[in-house]
């Protein structure tokens, strides 16, 4: 049978069942993205299918799809590694205890967006940042006087701009991998826009806390978790060298993997001298995740966390999700919808507008926040590179607004994640979730003078697919 080139309807019918079992499968049943996400692939290898391809050419399509996500992967594997390690090291818990010593009353609002961005810097998660720091500063607010949806504002702020800017984050690995780049180029490219939002964030903050700054507040929670953390771990400057090592190369542009591996034996090293670690458990971390006994539940809840395993969620999501996206690339059914929409742009803020706003239409139908980083990556991957831009142009654009604006719908997991653990509608958080709101708003305005626009340039051709 000859192929030919898919009709719209075809290509949306694909997009149409994708959308209409995930949200049938998360939104009314509760489930994990996987499954749906590998039903919709069946679908769309059908269309596939009833195109003219064989099952050969779609099986190919597929591991072709799950190809360009193999540096992520591998990415992602060592980042739960580091993770475990730099746990069992103490290198995570002394991050988090110098964040909560700068807590003070008089700047409380202002103090929890910086607490809970190291926080999940430190960790690469929102979710764990909101549903422990998160809730113990949830109690402080309520003794402060504080509304408890500006509090619940402050503590996603936060927690989001350290899980977009993370290198240990999930999403800050999954986005570069979409678009073509890889991780350090990723943010360092990112760090100027979100740092206008942010310090936009902060400045409001701390303006809104001026009104609440001379209650008394009773600090049990916060020193609770510090002494909790003083008595499992010893506690030194010297511990936050790994993560200024990694940041470092960052800067300097060194490779992805060997700048994380370094990471990683660098916690391997501190974490006999100063936690008395052997090797066996080191090992254990670093394939099971460190597993935290404090007796304190909002200290062991954060810090059981990382190893291999661990990582293993996003790994099957991601392998599964470029499967889908490797079926609609190569049988046309992708470049026949991007077509469609990008007739109606003409300038790269239009291009990048038009991710940004399919990123957040992403989050709305199909409720999860990877798959809305998944889906317009694989969709306009192809449209940036013919306009000559730097992947990692696209990379910041489906960070800025598939991750930030998923904790701003209700039926997503993620707003329906926070508001179980914080216990603020969605609705009622959403106008003081200042930094998710405002970062793509912030990038789509920087479009229009260059700031997140990056060309390519003759060498970067010749690297990226």
């Amino acid at each position: 049978m000859k192929t030919r080139k898919p009709y719209i309807y075809e290509a949306i019918l694909s997009f149409a069942f994708l959308i209409a079992v995930m949200g049938i499968g998360i939104a009314v049943f509760g489930s994990d993205p996987h499954i749906p996400m590998l039903i919709g692939t069946a679908f769309a290898a059908l269309i596939a299918l009833k195109i003219g391809y064989s099952w050969k050419e779609i099986e190919k399509s597929m591991f072709d799809g799950i190809g360009q996500a193999l540096q992520a992967i591998v990415i992602l594997a060592i980042i739960g590694v580091l993770i475990g390690v730099w746990l069992l090291a103490g290198v995570v818990p002394t991050m988090i205890y110098y964040g909560l010593k700068i807590l003070s009353p008089k700047i409380f609002l202002f103090a929890t967006v910086i607490i809970c961005s190291i926080t999940s810097l430190a960790t690469g998660t929102s979710w764990g940042t909101a549903g422990t720091i998160g809730i113990a500063l949830m109690g402080i607010a309520h003794g402060l006087g504080i509304p408890a949806p500006i509090a619940a504002g402050a503590i996603i702020s936060g927690a989001y701009f350290g899980d977009k800017m993370s290198p240990l984050s999930d999403t800050t690995n999954l986005a570069p991998a979409m678009a073509g780049t890889d991780v350090f180029t990723h943010v360092k490219f990112m760090l100027k826009p979100t740092i206008i939002s942010y310090g936009i964030t902060l400045t409001i903050f701390l303006i809104v806390g001026f009104r609440f700054g001379d209650t008394n507040v009773d600090m049990t929670a916060i020193q609770s978790m510090k002494d909790g953390l003083e008595s499992a771990f010893n506690i030194s400057p010297i511990l936050l060298i790994p993560p200024i090592v990694v940041i470092v190369s960052i800067a300097k542009k060194m490779p992805a993997i060997p700048g994380i591996f370094i990471g990683i034996v660098l916690g391997a090293i501190l974490a006999p001298i100063y936690q008395k670690a052997n090797f066996g458990d080191i090992l254990s971390a670093s394939y099971g995740g460190y597993v935290s006994e404090t007796g304190i539940e909002s200290i062991d809840s954060l810090l059981s966390a990382g190893g291999l395993t661990n990582m293993m969620y996003s790994i099957s999501l991601t392998l599964i999700a470029m499967m889908f996206g490797g079926i609609m690339e190569k049988t046309g059914q992708l470049e026949v919808i991007v077509n469609k929409l990008i007739s109606k742009v003409k300038s790269i803020p239009g291009l990048i507008s038009l991710t940004i706003a399919t990123c957040i239409g992403s989050n709305m139908t199909m409720p999860e926040q990877y798959i809305s980083i998944v889906v317009p990556g694989r969709m306009y991957a192809q449209a940036y590179k013919d306009k000559g831009l730097h992947p990692k142009t696209l990379s910041n654009a489906l960070e800025s607004a598939g991750t930030l604006t998923s904790a701003l719908i209700p039926w997503n997991t993620c707003g329906a994640f926070l508001y179980g653990v914080l216990g603020v509608p969605t609705m009622m958080y959403a106008k003081w979730a200042i930094f998710n709101y405002t970062m793509p708003i912030v990038v789509i305005i920087l479009s229009f003078v260059g700031v997140t626009v990056a060309k390519l340039d003759s060498e970067s051709k010749t690297k990226v697919s």
